[in-house]
């Protein structure tokens, strides 16, 4: 199957040579995905999906044009590679408009598990009932299962240029989840668990049921509290739900179209000391772990904040060429259908020495945040936020209630140089990874 893909691509590139273009890339991405969605111990839907598809730039004149297909007929490639040369000429003309030049050696990187492509669809459905009978039997408050699911992915991606790169690589990983309610004296709420990774094995739907069941009922009773400046801490998936604002201003495309709290601030501290924002492509078992980003460009790890300063940006192959530099392989892509942008891959804030109890001991009064909302509305540009939080009560560094019904606002750097105190517990949720952290004065808006 790897050989019949670059041998499409090479076909495609031998025509284009004859078509006067300068330069020609073939993208074409196969995948097989499965997910089953189980309640109440019966199956609610089972999908089991087979795409593939094709993405053709050419470069000419200083102009790229792109167009994709699902069909792979003769004729239809044709018709594609037609489409994507006559939309060359349309397109606004920039001289940075390049393919990879280089020619990598990419790393060997443990990517394909045969085990989630050789265990049976029954084990794979047992793994989603596991979740809820898990959850239900860690407390009988939990009523209503929202969501207990399963789902993998097997997938290959092959990139072929007109510059003789010649790329392919296969992958797989799956993963799981729950989303419960729980509910008690009239009041409900939700919790969830998530686990997603490279290999079947370790996957733990036992762990999965019990800490959705947690959640769900940690919030039951929860409430108000008055308006006042308190120390937060935040859970890791909530300081991942902030990594999601903070990334895309770390791309060298946010700076360079003045879109960036942290743009001409290169070599500056712009977090307190203990905070280093990294993005690493070949982490080993990383779920967006790869050889190459969507270019070819050989994936690496980079650091973009080192202990508090900021020492550089993320860049595909076009960012890279007018900023004169190296693309760090951060040319990601959505589908076949999009060509690549500039994105994060496995994208974390690095862990640090303190366990996760000894930084909740010492707040002496404050707020544990497991839930905000609308984080989609803080300004990625002014660093703003005003979002709805929810969480615990701390005092004397000890969980004492629920709390719910209030919000929290600032802004994204200054909140950075507000870090003092970083947990050892490093957790992914997909391709964002965080540890608990602690953040002094913030306003707490309550009633």
């Amino acid at each position: 199957m790897e050989q019949k893909y670059i041998n499409i691509g090479k076909d495609l590139v031998a025509k284009s040579n004859k078509l006067g273009v300068e330069g020609v890339e073939v993208y074409i991405v196969q995948s097989q995905d499965l997910s089953i969605e189980v309640a109440n111990g019966e199956i609610e839907t089972l999908k089991n999906a087979e795409s593939k598809g094709v993405g053709i730039r050419v470069f000419k004149d200083t102009g790229v044009g792109y167009s994709f297909s699902s069909d792979f007929s003769n004729n239809a490639l044709e018709m594609v590679l037609h489409q994507a040369i006559a939309n060359s000429a349309i397109v606004e003309k920039d001289p940075f408009n390049k393919m990879p030049e280089e020619i990598f050696k990419y790393p060997k990187l443990d990517l394909y598990d045969p085990e989630i492509v050789s265990t049976v669809l029954d084990d794979k459905i047992n793994i989603a009932k596991e979740i809820e009978l898990a959850a239900k039997a860690e407390d009988k408050r939990v009523t209503i299962t929202e969501n207990s699911t399963y789902q993998d992915s097997v997938y290959s991606i092959t990139i072929v240029n007109s510059n003789d790169l010649e790329a392919v690589y296969e992958g797989t990983y799956c993963g799981a989840y729950g989303f419960l309610v729980g509910e008690e004296n009239g009041d409900s709420q939700t919790g969830f668990s998530v686990q997603f990774g490279l290999k079947y094995n370790q996957l733990d739907p036992q762990k999965i049921g019990k800490e959705a069941a947690q959640k769900a009922v940690r919030m039951l009773g929860a409430k108000e509290i008055s308006t006042q400046k308190a120390t937060v801490v935040l859970d890791p998936y909530v300081v991942t739900n902030f990594l999601s604002v903070l990334s895309p201003a770390l791309s060298a495309e946010s700076v360079q179209k003045g879109k960036s709290i942290f743009a001409g601030k290169i070599g500056e501290a712009v977090a307190t000391n203990g905070v280093s924002l990294i993005d690493d492509g070949i982490m080993p078992g990383g779920i967006l772990s790869s050889p190459f980003d969507g270019e070819g460009v050989i994936c690496q790890k980079t650091i973009l904040i080192d202990k508090g300063n900021l020492n550089t940006f993320l860049h595909n192959t076009y960012t890279a060429a007018k900023d004169n530099v190296k693309s760090t392989g951060n040319g990601t892509r959505g589908s076949y259908k999009s060509t690549p942008d500039v994105g994060t891959t496995n994208f974390y804030l690095d862990k640090g020495d303190l366990t996760r109890e000894k930084l909740l001991k010492d707040v002496k009064q404050g707020l544990y945040v497991t839930e905000v909302m609308g984080i989609h509305t803080a300004n990625p540009i002014s660093g703003d936020f005003s979002v709805g939080a929810a969480g615990i009560w701390i005092e004397n560094g000890e969980f004492k209630y629920p709390v719910r019904g209030i919000a929290i606002a600032g802004n994204l750097a200054t909140l950075l140089m507000s870090i003092d105190g970083i947990a050892d517990d490093l957790t992914f949720f997909l391709g964002n990874g965080a540890p608990t952290i602690r953040i002094k004065d913030i306003v707490i808006s309550g009633n």
